[in-house]
C-alpha cells in the first residue's frame, strides 16, 4: 500500500489541473507550492536523513534563482584593476544547468568547512553563509541590481526532438515542468537513501560512534549529502527566478527556511513522503485561508494546525499514519487459541 501511494499522489497530480479547468490563481499556488516542496525535499536529505539542520538552506535556493537569471540575462561587470566580466545570454535550460552546479559547489565549500563541527555550530554557519549571500546580492547592484531586482527573466525553452523549440510561458506548461523536475528529485533521493549511501546516512544520524567504528567516513557521507541537497536546492531556485521572470534579495528572506522546516517537521522527517504531504499542506493551507480570513487569522490558524499535527503525530504526519495503519493490520490479525492438549 505505502508503495503505491507515490504512484497515486503523482497521478492525481498530473490530472489536477483538469479537474481546476486551468484555474491560473490556483496553478499559481500550486506552482509556487511545488517549487518551495522541491526545497522541502532537499532539506529533508540533510535533516531527516542525516539529522543535521540547515537554517540558511535559503541561500543556496537564491544562489540558483541568481545563477540562473544571469546566465539568461548575461552581465558586464567591473571585478576592479582594469578587469571587466563580461557574459553574454546563454538559454535559460543552461541557467537551470548552471545553478544546480554552481550551488552544489557552494554546499561543496560549506559542508568541508561546517561538518566537522556539529550541531548549534553547524547551523550558525548555515546561517552565516545565507546572510553573506544575501548582503552580495542586495549590495552588488551593478551585477544584481540590488533592490531594484533583476527583470525579464526570460522563461525556459525546452528543444523537443521533431517538434521544435517549445517556451514554457504559460502557468499550465510550468506546472508540469515543476511537477517534472520534483518527480526526478523524488527518485534520486529515494534512490540515494534506499542504497548503501542511505544507511549509512541513517547511522551517523541514530549512531555516530557505531558507525564510524565500522568504518563510515562522517565529513564524506554528510558532504555528499550537502551537495545534492543544495544542488537540489540550487534547481528550484532557478525554476521560481524562471517562472516569476523577476527576482530580488527577498528570494533569501529567513521565513522561506522557516517554511521548508515546518513543511519537512510536519510532512514526517526522515520520510520521502513526508516533505511532499507537508509541502501540500502548508503550501496551499494560506491559499485556501485567504478568501475567508483576515492576514492575522490566517497566521493563527497556520500556527494551530501545525501544532496540532505536532501533538497528535509528533513524528510526523506519514510516519504517524503509517504506524497508525499499521496498528490497525496488526489488531485485525486473527489470534488462533493456545490447544490445550498443546499446552499439557
Amino acid at each position: 500500500m505505502t508503495r503505491l501511494l507515490p504512484l497515486a499522489l503523482l497521478a492525481g497530480l498530473v490530472a489536477l489541473p483538469l479537474g481546476l479547468g486551468a484555474n491560473p490563481y490556483l496553478l499559481n499556488a500550486l506552482i509556487v507550492t511545488g517549487i518551495l516542496t522541491i526545497g522541502a525535499m532537499s532539506l529533508n536529505l540533510l535533516l531527516g536523513f542525516t539529522g543535521q539542520l540547515s537554517l540558511g538552506h535559503i541561500a543556496f535556493f537564491g544562489i540558483g534563482a541568481y545563477v540562473s537569471a544571469l546566465t539568461s540575462l548575461g552581465f558586464d561587470v567591473d571585478l576592479g584593476f582594469g578587469i571587466r566580466a563580461v557574459h553574454e545570454p546563454w538559454p535559460a535550460v543552461a541557467g537551470l544547468l548552471l545553478a544546480t552546479v554552481a550551488a552544489g559547489g557552494c554546499g561543496y565549500l560549506i559542508g568541508r568547512l561546517s561538518f566537522r563541527v556539529r550541531g548549534a555550530y553547524f547551523v550558525i554557519v548555515t546561517i552565516s553563509f545565507a546572510e553573506v549571500v544575501r548582503l552580495v546580492a542586495l549590495n552588488w547592484v551593478e551585477l544584481t541590481q540590488g533592490p531594484l531586482a533583476l527583470t525579464n527573466i526570460p522563461a525556459i525553452t525546452l528543444g523537443l526532438p521533431g517538434l521544435g523549440m517549445w517556451t514554457l510561458k504559460t502557468k499550465l506548461q510550468n506546472y508540469y515542468l515543476v511537477l517534472a523536475v520534483g518527480t526526478l528529485c523524488w527518485l534520486i533521493i529515494a534512490r540515494l537513501v534506499g542504497g548503501r549511501f542511505g544507511r549509512a546516512m541513517r547511522g551517523l544520524k541514530e549512531n555516530e560512534p557505531l558507525a564510524l567504528s565500522v568504518g563510515i567516513n562522517a565529513t564524506r557521507t554528510l558532504t555528499v549529502a550537502a551537495v545534492i541537497s543544495a544542488a537540489m536546492a540550487g534547481a528550484a531556485g532557478s525554476l521560481y527566478a524562471h517562472y516569476l521572470r523577476i527576482i530580488d534579495p527577498d528570494v533569501f528572506l529567513f521565513a522561506t527556511t522557516v517554511t521548508m522546516v515546518i513543511m519537512v517537521v510536519a510532512g514526517g522527517k526522515g520520510s520521502l513522503m513526508g516533505p511532499v504531504v507537508g509541502g501540500l499542506i502548508f503550501g496551499l493551507l494560506p491559499v485556501a485561508l485567504r478568501p475567508v480570513m483576515a492576514p492575522e487569522a490566517q497566521w493563527i490558524v497556520y500556527g494551530l494546525v501545525l501544532i496540532v499535527i505536532l501533538f497528535v503525530m509528533p513524528r510526523g504526519i506519514v510516519p504517524g499514519l503509517s504506524a497508525l495503519l499499521g496498528r490497525r493490520q496488526v489488531r485485525s490479525i486473527p489470534v488462533l487459541e493456545a490447544n490445550p492438549a498443546v499446552q499439557r
